[in-house]
């Protein structure tokens, strides 16, 4: 189920990139390509190659193996590399990485510092209304918020007009509510420019937010690449689809009749010709339904509260325990006996099993943050 980006020219491309770390495979063989304007977000468990891939594409780090262009622009080839300055690309760090002595106008103008006094003047001020800071010019970073300080960061990564822009973990350190508020701002300063970007992120939520296309990274490989709606409700396997959010997994069973029947979970049927050689079956919560029902056949072991509603945890009769979302008005109490179906309208959705029998979110290889913190 890894697709291919729509047609068009690719703004960056990767090809076979190879990164270790001594006896470690940072990333392993990679192919990608961004097409031009597109927001992409790389996701993966800790350790899985994604800031090493980042900072390979910004020339912060020197791949063992393959091919990165920028456009037409080969820029690391193994034989020949482009130094990061020269490269073209913004960057956004969780840190924000402002100077502390200069004013927020000053900052902004640093990666123009060639333009007339004029040009500049003017670029800093296009720069600061895109990101609603028109007022702060004359403000230092200690003056200002975590948001508006990586508001800073994000105009003074656009002002000298980068092919692409790269953010590694950019809201991190920056509470939710504004965290939100933060992306979608940054977002549309990217769509108003037509920059490409690429996002590394930890947060399912906010890739599925940001990225035109979501990249799946595991143990340096690429595991799935495809749009944020594929990606969560038709994963590849069983990691990524316990990765992006909760995910109930039940065994295929054989075909009733033993010959051309419909294929089946305990659910009931699947539908017909997407099973091929699949032997596992995704649920979401939100795919389920629980009605009580004394004689029923499902019991309610738990329950989360997550505002919006309930996670329950239900076991059935035959051993499978799953997960189904619950509305805060009549959520049933542990110990509650009933049903389980799908919601109409829902299916599940054939995966294949993991071949490492893993749906966890992490990883030991650690040689990429080792990397990233020297």
């Amino acid at each position: 189920m890894v697709t291919e980006r729509e047609a068009g020219p690719a703004s960056l491309t990767v090809e076979g990139l190879t990164k270790r770390y001594g006896d470690v495979t940072a990333v392993d063989d990679l192919d990608l390509e961004l097409g031009h304007g597109e927001l992409l977000a790389v996701v993966g468990p800790s350790g899985c190659g994604k800031s090493t891939l980042l900072r390979s594409v910004a020339g912060l780090v020197v791949p063992d193996g393959g091919r990165i262009a920028l456009g037409d622009t080969v820029v690391e080839d193994g034989s020949a590399r482009v130094p990061p300055e020269r490269r073209g690309i913004g960057l956004v760090f969780q840190d924000h990485a402002l100077f502390p002595h200069l004013t927020v106008r000053d900052n902004v103008a640093f990666g123009i510092r060639e333009a007339s006094g004029a040009e500049s003047t003017a670029r800093v001020d296009e720069m600061l209304e895109l990101v609603s800071l028109p007022t702060y010019a004359d403000r230092y970073p200690h003056e200002l918020s975590g948001g508006e300080r990586q508001r800073v960061a994000l105009a003074r990564a656009l002002a000298p007009g980068p092919s692409l822009m790269l953010f590694d973990e950019p809201f991190a350190s920056i509470d939710h509510n504004l965290r939100v508020r933060l992306r979608v701002d940054v977002v549309a300063a990217l769509r108003a420019t037509g920059t490409p970007a690429l996002f590394v992120t930890h947060d399912q939520g906010e890739a599925l937010a940001i990225g035109d296309r979501i990249a799946v990274l595991r143990r340096g490989r690429l595991a799935q690449i495809d749009t944020p709606a594929r990606i969560f409700h038709q994963p590849t396997d069983t990691f990524v689809g316990a990765f992006m959010g909760e995910a109930s997994f039940l065994p295929v069973r054989d075909r009733a009749d033993g010959d051309g029947g419909p294929a089946e979970t305990r659910l009931g049927p699947l539908v017909d010709g997407e099973v091929d050689h699949r032997t596992v079956a995704m649920v979401r919560p939100d795919d389920l339904l629980f009605t009580a029902d004394a004689d029923g056949d499902a019991n309610v072991v738990a329950g989360e509260y997550r505002g919006s509603g309930w996670l329950l945890t239900v076991e059935l009769d035959d051993g499978p325990t799953v997960l189904v979302a619950a509305s805060h008005l009549d959520a049933p109490e542990p110990g509650a006996v009933g049903r389980v179906a799908l919601v109409p309208g829902h299916r599940q959705v054939p995966v294949d099993a993991d071949p490492d029998g893993e749906t966890d979110h992490h990883d030991d290889n650690e040689h990429e943050h080792e990397e990233h913190r020297r």
